[in-house]
């Protein structure tokens, strides 16, 4: 039995959950509140459609895949995730907290961080407007090889141009 409601007793964090699904104009759905869930209690900032499914899998959450990309695509169109595609095509999600920021991407194992510097912010403005633009948006990603030892070493390491 599918609830629009979260039931009786539900915790005040699924009550604030339904909330916000409400404030974005959505109908509160068991499995929007248990994707919806995942982004705000994960201490995983980025997911892709797929994580967000084996997630789902693991808390034996009924969700199938197709229900999982519809719910990410609402919730982006909805203004409550964020979508970025980095260099290999894949679709990454987070949470839209209303801050701006810009990622380093580990090309090894997929780690994503997320970083903001306000030096790198004022030259984006500042070269923009050299050059006549007025900045509406932007998302940097910069690709590198992430601290982890196992990406650090190997053998088919790629000459990398020095900083």
């Amino acid at each position: 039995m599918k609830s629009s409601e979260p039931a009786v007793g539900a915790s005040s964090t699924q009550t604030e959950q339904a909330q916000r699904l409400r404030r974005s104009g959505l109908k509160v759905t068991l499995p929007r509140l248990k994707v919806l869930e995942l982004f705000e209690q994960s201490g995983t900032r980025h997911f892709t459609a797929e994580e967000v499914y084996k997630a789902m899998l693991a808390v034996d959450a009924d969700i199938g895949l197709a229900t999982v990309y519809r719910i990410l695509m609402q919730f982006v169109e909805a203004d409550m995730l964020h979508k970025s595609t980095f260099d290999g095509g894949k679709a990454v999600f987070e949470l839209n907290r209303g801050h701006h920021h810009d990622h380093l991407i580990c090309v090894r194992c997929g780690t994503v961080e997320e970083f903001y510097d306000e030096a790198i912010e004022a030259r984006q403005q500042e070269i923009a407007r050299q050059r006549g633009f007025r900045l509406m948006d932007h998302a940097m990603a910069l690709y590198g090889l992430c601290g982890k030892p196992e990406c650090q070493t190997s053998a088919d390491d790629r000459t990398a141009p020095s900083a």
